[in-house]
């Protein structure tokens, strides 16, 4: 199943084009290997970043509003990656694991 929130961050895909959405949305989200890690910066500062969700198929700028919202942080989407601001490593992965990302697809690198 996915959720609403995945499905406005889905990109249309010439690879799909055959399949129901809900399919092609789900194997996308299988295809993901997503990295999840921890970096210092400036100051002392963290910052929580996500690493191998395809541009491809998703919007990473929407996805990054979803999650900045949910955890009430800020953040940017760029280099193809998301960065968040502070330390939400566990928090971020249950988030994806209830938009529909499989959770064995998500590693957090401590």
């Amino acid at each position: 199943m996915v959720s609403e929130g995945i499905g406005k961050v889905m990109k249309e895909q010439s690879l799909c084009k055959g399949l129901p959405p809900d399919i092609c949305a789900q194997l996308s989200m299988e295809q993901q290997v997503i990295k999840i890690r921890l970096e210092k910066r400036r100051f002392g500062k963290e910052v929580t970043v996500i690493d191998g969700i395809s541009e491809t198929s998703f919007n990473l700028e929407e996805l990054a509003s979803i999650l900045k919202s949910k955890l009430a942080v800020g953040g940017t989407a760029k280099n193809g990656r998301i960065e968040l601001q502070g330390d939400h490593r566990h928090r971020v992965k249950k988030i994806l694991v209830e938009m529909g990302f499989p959770e064995e697809n998500i590693t957090v690198i401590y």
